[in-house]
């Protein structure tokens, strides 16, 4: 096991079985592509071999740092040494940086394959940071191999390596979801959206009561949208789309999160500007909930709900049949608001901008939609909102401002 700094290097060797070695030491300058030389050589006499766990493959031959690592950006590493020790299965590890860096990583140990590897880690990139969530979810070692390259760098480049020791292993149901960028939480993809003053700037969000609502300040001109996935969904009679709902307001966006079951799950946040017609992605979230939530889904949102509508009441998608719904909205530039159920109920304007009205939900069964006229001289109504009526024991309704 050798680690090697600016102007020392130490071997550490485990003889695997009793008897006499050779240890060969070959060395080259650090500029140089050229072969590497011999140096010297030992002779190690083994009375006893420690018959403990081998160590990872690494094929990347140093552990720890790399001896030019100021050089690739990296000022210190949150763990020194290069043993790692997770006592309960889980690591965060934070390298300081002092410029902007991308990284990946890699995990790797003898029960793990790529795939679950890769539900393992949940990275985070900041302007002069670097984190990376570990979870292990089997016991014994592992290694970590860190990869960075500049902002506008083509190659990433092996930064460290380092072996960690699992004592406890974590639970496999409890791994982060598939399919994390290398931009999890707030940082350097947000920023360059124009994302700031976030609400979670780790990645990493816990809730026991399965409701969590994520907030940034954005520009005028940028829209956001977000998706909702789950490795295993066990029993959720709507698709995860409606559990999801982002309220744009004068300078801020709310990405509001209604659990239907107990899981890890991602939320992925994408963005636009006025210029693009397609949505880039920005960042993701790891959302975990070990309790056993049920919230019924929001409504389901068409292309009208634009920056400035807000549904303070019901703050559901789902009605009690043969009851009355207070409804109140905002839908800024409507110049008539209705609710199309069983009957039509035209809405009233109140000096606050909000539209208000009391509407009697019928049968289980029916859909009910908020629709809206946005100039006097189109007959047309653009539905903004859908709401279905069911039966059975009423939901809380709740409600906002």
């Amino acid at each position: 096991m050798m680690t090697v700094s600016e102007n020392s290097m130490t071997i550490k060797v485990t003889p695997p079985a009793e008897g006499l070695f050779d240890l060969m030491i070959f060395a080259r300058h650090a500029d140089s592509q050229d072969p590497y030389n011999w140096v010297c050589s030992y002779q190690i006499q083994c009375l006893e071999p420690h018959n403990g766990e081998k160590l990872p493959e690494n094929p990347f031959h140093f552990w720890g740092l790399h001896q030019k690592v100021r050089d690739f950006g990296i000022k210190e590493s949150s763990h020194k040494g290069e043993l790692l020790v997770a006592p309960q299965g889980t690591l965060l590890l934070t390298l300081q940086t002092s410029r902007p860096l991308l990284a990946i990583y890699e995990l790797t140990n003898k029960e793990l394959d790529a795939a679950l590897s890769k539900k393992c880690l949940a990275a985070q990139a900041e302007d002069e940071k670097l984190s990376c969530h570990v979870l292990c979810p089997f016991e014994g070692y592992y290694r970590l191999s860190v990869f960075v390259k500049d902002l506008g760098g083509s190659t990433f480049r092996n930064t460290a390596n380092f072996l960690i020791r699992c004592l406890r292993p974590v639970n496999q149901n409890e791994l982060f979801p598939s399919g994390l960028s290398m931009h999890c939480g707030s940082g350097i993809s947000s920023n360059s959206h124009g994302l700031s003053n976030p609400s979670h700037s780790s990645p990493i969000i816990t809730t026991k009561l399965g409701k969590c609502n994520i907030t940034f300040h954005t520009p005028a001109d940028i829209e956001v949208t977000a998706s909702l996935s789950k490795d295993r969904v066990i029993s959720t009679k709507y698709p995860l789309e409606r559990y999801v709902l982002v309220t744009h307001l004068r300078t801020k966006v709310s990405v509001c999160i209604a659990l239907p079951e107990s899981g890890v799950y991602k939320v992925g946040l994408f963005g636009r500007s006025q210029d693009h017609n397609d949505f880039a992605h920005i960042c993701d979230y790891v959302i975990r909930c070990l309790s056993d939530p049920s919230w019924p889904p929001f409504p389901r949102v068409y292309s009208p709900w634009r920056r400035g509508c807000v549904l303070l009441e019901p703050r559901t998608g789902v009605l009690q049949e043969q009851s009355w719904v207070r409804f109140r909205i905002k839908v800024p530039k409507a110049y008539q608001a209705v609710i199309l159920g069983q009957e039509k109920t035209v809405l009233q304007q109140m000096p606050n901008v909000v539209w208000e009205g009391d509407v009697f939900t019928g049968a289980a069964g029916t859909q009910i939609k908020l629709a809206a006229k946005f100039s006097q001289h189109c007959p047309s109504l653009e539905v903004i909102l859908a709401f279905e009526v069911e039966g059975g024991s009423p939901d809380s309704l709740g409600c906002s401002g």
